[in-house]
């Protein structure tokens, strides 16, 4: 299981796919495959996160990071301020990583739940 996960998701982080193997180790060989198929579209690398929170403030453009992560609100404050005079910026750069997590597990949970004609996984 582990295997196909990682496989599939190559620069996924051992936490990601130990979430995503619990995630799918009740489901069948092709359930799983639609899962991570699925996952695999919609999941934000970590590494393009990092690049839009500093590159795109670059070219003057803040909050791309923020509107791929489905954070509306955000984006539009970031785009309007500058990404808080950057200062939102450095520090979405720092916590890159944990940003692209969160997102990847609500889209994990969101998935697994139209799967499964319910909601999102508690674990």
């Amino acid at each position: 299981m582990r295997k196909d996960i990682m496989v599939l998701l190559p620069k996924a982080e051992s936490a990601e796919v130990e979430y995503l193997a619990g995630i799918v180790h009740d489901m069948d060989g092709a359930d799983r495959k639609s899962f991570l198929r699925i996952y695999k579209g919609r999941r934000l690398d970590p590494i393009l996160v990092l690049g839009l929170s500093i590159g795109a403030p670059l070219a003057g453009i803040s909050g791309i990071h923020r509107f791929m992560m489905g954070q509306i609100g955000m984006g539009i404050l970031y785009l309007l301020t500058g990404g808080l005079c950057m200062i939102g910026n450095i520090i979405d750069a720092i916590n890159y990583k944990s940003m692209a997590w969160e997102h990847n597990r609500k889209i994990a949970d969101e998935i697994y739940g139209s799967l499964h004609g319910g909601g999102g996984v508690v674990f």
